[in-house]
């Protein structure tokens, strides 16, 4: 899976901190990944997802836990490297031999001074290949607006509903309400799969 993010602001740790925050608490799998498709960092709830320790795979291809091999060559995978955001679908190999179907955001990222691509597992199954999809997410149009960008934002960094309204000088129903609105548009079932679909589709880091 693949999953780029832009890059962060130069001098502005607290982007750097935002991902960080939003990596590691994400509830779906994360995998930041080289240039040369190797695991450079995993989440734990990849790890879960998986049943890994994070030795099995930093510092690994990818290719290794994916079912069937690589699923774009080396050409295909420069270009990726220049597209904004992609997204596709893969069977991910767990230490047992068994397979996740995933569906994947990733967009390329610079956080620590090199491109870096961030995947993020924003569906799993292990029912086969073919997800079921959610009539919301057919008519989700995807486009955040302002605000919404704004609160999501806020929702990666962990603040509450209350906090967000404080913040924002505006009332806790509002935040609700841009909450629910940004979940429709993005297809999102919570607002930990918000975050993690904001992540992939570059939502969080514009």
């Amino acid at each position: 899976m693949v999953v780029a993010t832009p890059a962060a602001r130069p001098g502005t740790a607290g982007w750097a901190g935002l991902f960080q925050a939003a990596f590691t608490q994400s509830r779906n799998g994360m995998t930041l990944v080289d240039d040369q498709r190797r695991h450079v960092e995993v989440n734990g709830a990849l790890l879960s997802l998986l049943h890994y320790r994070r030795a099995d795979l930093v510092g690994r291809p990818v290719r290794e836990i994916v079912a069937g091999g690589p699923l774009v060559s080396q050409r295909e995978w420069e270009r990726l490297l220049r597209e904004r955001r992609f997204s596709g679908e893969a069977g991910l190999l767990t230490s047992d031999g068994t397979v996740v179907a995933v569906q994947f955001g990733g967009t390329p990222e610079v956080i620590t001074g090199r491109q870096l691509v961030l995947f993020v597992a924003v569906s799993t199954s292990r029912w086969g290949r073919h997800f079921r999809r959610e009539v919301d997410q057919a008519l989700a149009s995807g486009t955040l607006s302002a605000r919404e960008l704004e609160i999501v934002r806020l929702v990666a960094m962990g603040r509450s509903g209350p906090e967000i309204a404080d913040e924002l000088h505006i009332s806790h129903g509002t935040v609700r309400t841009h909450v629910r609105n940004a979940m429709t548009k993005v297809g999102a079932r919570s607002r930990a799969h918000l975050v993690a679909k904001a992540l992939a589709e570059g939502h969080v880091f514009v």
